[in-house]
């Protein structure tokens, strides 16, 4: 099973430290926030990771990370040559991958707790479809709020207003080779972007997408106070 780590983005919230690097390379914790994700997927036994990033710090990529031997995986990279969604920087990861093949994506600013090797393992023996990664939060508002029954979600609400449950959808995401078509069956949003939220509930829609939750601490570290609580736990 390959890996498709997500982290272009210009981190406008994180400005100006972003100004002259991308957020992805800032430190969080002993390292680089990348190498976090590198390390859950290799840790899992995914040892061959796709890194979709900008033009912006393409250079310090390749020569923080090289061929990724150091990290014990094999790396390759796309540019993602403008901004326009997540699911358009997922669907640079086609022509890497098989007819029928599974895949598992991760938003470079996800930081968490818990190892991918129980998720991956029930997403190999789940027949077809998707998986996302819940976490329970007290302020759903902020996030994809997905509406629950049984293993199951049937729709995933952008930032409601009422939220229908207490989770949110978190940037951990497993896929099969049927989510490129489904990229290409959406329109752009509202800020012309292609959202990975209408990709889910394309799969929602069809009754194949499945959930689990994570059990330790998960954060978006995309802003200031965010990443200081990452790095504060990753010290430890």
């Amino acid at each position: 099973m390959k890996g498709v780590i997500l982290a272009g983005g210009t981190g406008t919230r994180l400005y100006p430290l972003t100004k002259i690097i991308n957020k992805h390379l800032l430190p969080v914790g002993n390292f680089p926030m990348i190498c976090h994700g590198i390390e859950k997927l290799r840790s899992a036994g995914i040892e061959e990771i796709l890194l979709v990033i900008g033009k912006h710090s393409a250079g310090l990529y390749t020569e923080l990370l090289g061929g990724g031997k150091e990290w014990g995986v094999r790396l390759t990279y796309k540019i993602q040559e403008e901004a326009g969604g997540i699911a358009q920087a997922l669907s640079l990861a086609e022509p890497i991958m098989k007819p029928d093949e599974k895949f598992v994506v991760l938003l470079g600013d996800n930081l968490f707790e818990d190892p991918l090797t129980t998720y991956v393992k029930s997403f190999r023996e789940q027949a077809e479809g998707a998986r996302v990664l819940l976490k329970k939060v007290h302020d759903p508002k902020r996030y994809g709020v997905p509406i629950l029954k049984e293993n199951k979600i049937l729709m995933i609400e952008e930032k409601p207003a009422e939220p229908k449950s207490d989770f949110c959808v978190t940037g951990i995401y497993m896929y099969d080779t049927a989510v490129f078509d489904k990229i290409r069956s959406i329109k752009p949003s509202g800020r012309g972007e292609l959202e990975i939220t209408d990709v889910n509930n394309v799969y929602a829609s069809e009754g194949q997408l499945a959930y689990d939750v994570l059990d330790g601490w998960w954060t978006d570290a995309g802003t200031f106070q965010s990443l200081h609580q990452a790095s504060n736990r990753l010290m430890k």
